[in-house]
């Protein structure tokens, strides 16, 4: 078995509109939320052996804010990243690591819940996961796979997912 956690980057800032969508960093919530999700990742009990990171600038200060180790390898094609790429990532790059952790972005981290888990291993947390893979969320999935190689459709089960809203109401969409 392998352990895959996606962690999606914090609230950006879109008063930096000066800025390409590359180059954006994080807002004040974004950074509270980052944060937040450290701390949980941090306690959460998996020690990750290897992260693989978007490069853009969100993405690194939220890796920055949420201090989860081990050191981010930048992986250009994890910016924007689909599906498709996302999982021939993991399969290129996952390597002896058993628990590989994805830092990046939407759409193709909230699809990769639909990549990923079959119709038999829908839960409660897949029911969460498929609404919407907000800011700073952290879905962590059981692949029954004994090779990142052999990453398939269905081959997961969603364990466990936390948003930055679970942790403090605070930063719920209701706050703004």
């Amino acid at each position: 078995m392998k352990v895959l956690g996606l962690l999606r980057h914090a609230k950006s800032d879109w008063g930096e509109s000066d800025k390409r969508d590359f180059d954006r960093g994080l807002n004040r919530r974004g950074r509270k939320g980052a944060e937040l999700i450290g701390a949980h990742i941090r306690d959460h009990g998996v020690k990750w052996d290897k992260l693989l990171a978007s490069p853009a600038q969100r993405v690194k200060t939220t890796l920055e804010e949420a201090d989860i180790g081990p050191e981010p390898e930048w992986e250009d094609s994890l910016y924007l990243a689909s599906t498709e790429t996302i999982c021939d990532l993991i399969r290129e790059q996952g390597g002896d690591a058993d628990r590989l952790l994805l830092a990046g972005h939407n759409p193709g981290f909230g699809d990769m819940v639909f990549e990923l888990v079959s119709p038999r291993n829908e839960n409660a947390l897949f029911d969460e996961a498929k609404v919407k893979f907000p800011t700073a969320a952290f879905a962590v999935f059981e692949l029954d796979i004994d090779d990142w190689a052999d990453l398939a459709p269905g081959c997961g089960k969603l364990v466990h997912f936390a948003r930055p809203r679970d942790l403090d109401p605070e930063l719920g969409p209701e706050h703004g």
